[in-house]
């Protein structure tokens, strides 16, 4: 036998063993040390994904305004011609609009509220076609100046890559939650250095537990994804800070748990700027006829008019934030640049711009604790520590009640400055604030989004789940041996007491509450026919349903 023969028959070997591998894989799921294997890998393209985000934006930025150095964007624009400055966001907010029309049914970019929806309703997948239009969209938003943050569009387009591997592995509910997981967690340890808050981030945030069973491949992920961004960047933190923070604890503790407080209120306040400048820009889109492609280049134009007095607003504003936690500005340009900030931000989400919220939230913060700081000292100077602490509390603070995420983000604090001796004071006011804040909002800023959407995931699952059921999955048909007699259903209709078929448990269960003990489910035509009647819903099937699926989620949070 020749040689070329053997080596013909071990390919096919190979290529056998291959197919077969990953059949079984298909079938019967991933077992502990494949999966591990899987969630390196996603956590390397994800990383990849992160970083080629970032290093899109800077080029962008970089072409449009011509500075060669994008952390320092603000200062460059300041000695820009004012038109240019105009011009820029209106010609990127034009493309947005054209990308998001074209790619989207509902023209809006996707992002972490997206992310959060898919892992808790639809098995850990989001939708791949928009979500890579809104990945696009965002990176120009950001390039041309919109006023918003890069951590959003990455972690849903890590989140499409997970979808991707899901669907080809036919992964079931819980992999594909953890693989969406592991993707988010190393798309945020790639684009901000930070390992730990990473992998937080992604139980905290995304899937909302801790199970142990997830920790694992999530830290592998969150590990490969920051390795990805020390090999582009090093191990250099986000911002370097100048000063040495120290805190007199017993006497400054008071003011940090204040400080707390007031973050929270201007944390629901820039939320709350979000959801009304949102809802404005719907109610004049709908009476002026605006198309819905034109509506971020109309945010476009008043994002250029503020940056031709005020360009600390362009992009994602880290050299603000530095100067605000390095104690470099006065308090009147704190509280401007904090409102302006603010302003910006809801005007490029309204304007559906595509972006994060993370970003913009680290530089509300940070000036807000500057200027709060600023205040603090100036009345007690004998018992008050350094400025820029307050400012580095602060941006913990807003950052975190935006999120709904007092742990990741106060560790991604500490990991973006390197600063992990004033934990205490950040801590404190990181506590106060999302206490506050979850109280006057849906928990945070992403399960309000969806709240909005009539999408009830701050409950928890109890208040979720049944949305998840169709009723026409449930019904018994009327063939079935036990199905309700069809004169009563047929009584029941005439009363008005029916449901559709394509109803969720959600809508049947208050019906229940009104004594029933079955629904008749029928088909509802788009023309005056009378309904067709399939089958009833009883009420024990649909408790039996709603408690497997119970038991089913505690399961997974608690393995």
């Amino acid at each position: 036998m020749s040689k070329r023969s053997i080596l013909s028959q071990q390919l096919d070997v190979a290529l056998t063993t291959c197919r077969d591998g990953l059949r079984l894989l298909r079938h019967r799921g991933p077992n502990q040390i494949q999966f591990w294997f899987i969630a390196l890998l996603i956590g390397i393209a994800a990383g990849f994904a992160a970083l080629f985000f970032r290093k899109g934006v800077n080029a962008l930025q970089t072409y449009l305004y011509g500075t060669e150095d994008v952390r320092l964007l603000h200062s460059f624009a300041e000695s820009l011609p004012w038109y240019l400055v105009l011009i820029i966001p209106i010609c990127g907010g034009l493309v947005v609009g054209v990308i998001l029309h074209v790619f989207t049914k509902d023209g809006r970019a996707r992002s972490v509220a997206d992310v959060i929806h898919g892992a808790a309703m639809h098995n850990g997948r989001v939708e791949t076609r928009a979500g890579l239009a809104s990945a696009l969209a965002s990176m120009i938003t950001l390039g041309t100046g919109g006023s918003t943050g890069r951590e959003g569009p990455v972690v849903h387009l890590a989140a499409v890559i997970s979808t991707w591997v899901n669907r080809r592995m036919h992964a079931n509910g819980i992999t594909g939650r953890d693989l969406l997981g592991c993707a988010v967690a190393a798309a945020v340890s790639a684009s901000f250095n930070a390992p730990i808050a990473g992998a937080l981030f992604a139980l905290e945030v995304v899937l909302r537990h801790f199970a142990v069973h997830a920790f694992a491949p999530i830290v592998i992920a969150s590990a490969a994804g920051t390795v990805i961004n020390r090999l582009e960047f090093g191990g250099v933190t986000e911002f370097t800070l100048t000063t040495v923070n120290e805190v007199q604890f017993y006497q400054e503790m008071p003011a940090y748990l204040i400080l707390g407080l007031v973050c929270g209120l201007v944390a629901v306040a820039l939320m709350k700027a979000i959801f009304w400048a949102e809802d404005f820009g719907n109610r004049l889109q709908d009476r002026t006829g605006l198309p819905r492609w034109l509506r971020p280049a109309v945010a476009g134009a008043m994002l250029g008019t503020i940056a031709i007095w005020f360009p600390h607003i362009i992009g994602v504003g880290y050299e603000t934030t530095f100067l605000a936690m390095d104690g470099q500005l006065l308090l009147h340009e704190a509280v401007i640049f904090a409102v302006l900030k603010a302003v910006a931000v809801a005007i490029t989400m309204a304007g559906r711009m595509g972006g994060g919220i993370f970003s913009p939230s680290l530089m509300v913060g940070a000036l807000t604790g500057l200027s709060f700081g600023l205040i603090a000292t100036s009345i007690f100077p004998d018992v008050s520590g350094s400025i820029s602490l307050y400012a580095l509390a602060g941006t913990g603070a807003v950052a975190a009640a935006v999120l709904g995420a007092p742990i990741s983000t106060t560790l991604i604090v500490f990991e973006l400055t390197g600063d992990w001796q004033t934990g205490l004071a950040v801590m404190v006011a990181v506590s106060m604030s999302t206490a506050l804040a979850s109280r006057l909002v849906d928990r945070s800023f992403f399960l309000t989004q969806l709240e909005r959407r009539g999408i009830h995931l701050a409950a928890g699952p109890q208040a979720y789940l049944l949305a998840m059921f169709r009723v026409g999955t449930v019904m018994r048909p009327m063939d079935d041996e036990r199905a309700a007699s069809e004169d009563a259903c047929w009584e029941m209709i005439g009363d008005g007491v029916y449901i559709d078929t394509n109803a969720t448990l959600e809508s049947a269960m208050p019906i229940f509450e009104t004594g029933v003990r079955f629904i008749p489910v029928v088909t509802l035509s788009a023309d005056a026919s009378p309904p067709e009647l399939q089958g009833a819903l009883f009420h024990v099937d649909a408790l039996k349903v709603y408690n497997r699926a119970l038991a089913a989620t505690a399961a997974e949070e608690h393995s």
